[in-house]
């Protein structure tokens, strides 16, 4: 899901992020594993993120993955993310960053899959 944007109001940049912030906490369920996407969040290789979503499986969660606005994500959102998560240090552009997220989550079900993926 995509969230829209302020609906054409311009805002400070500060509420802007208040706003998207509040915005992604209402949306989420309380089964919900929030997983925020920041260069500061914790790396994982393939293997490891494969494991990370067998266990939200096994306990039946819903993973919510977050990317953040031009500003990242505010404070409340890493708050209650269950795993803040990098992709990399390095700042992406959200639609690289969003086609990034997916081909590792595909690589992750493939491993888990037990089929085979290209290195």
């Amino acid at each position: 899901m995509e969230l829209p944007e302020a609906s054409g109001r311009k805002l400070k940049p500060g509420d802007a992020k208040a706003a998207e912030a509040e915005a992604i906490l209402a949306r989420r369920k309380p089964q919900d594993w929030l997983v925020a996407m920041d260069e500061r969040g914790k790396s994982l290789d393939s293997v490891e993120l494969s494991r990370y979503l067998a266990k939200a499986q096994t306990g039946a969660k819903d993973l919510l993955f977050v990317i953040g606005g031009d500003e990242g994500l505010a404070e409340p959102v890493r708050e209650a993310a269950h795993l803040t998560l990098s992709l990399s240090r390095m700042t992406l552009p959200h639609r690289l960053a969003r086609l990034v997220l997916i081909e590792q989550l595909y690589r992750a079900f493939t491993l888990l899959k037990g089929e085979p993926y290209h290195k």
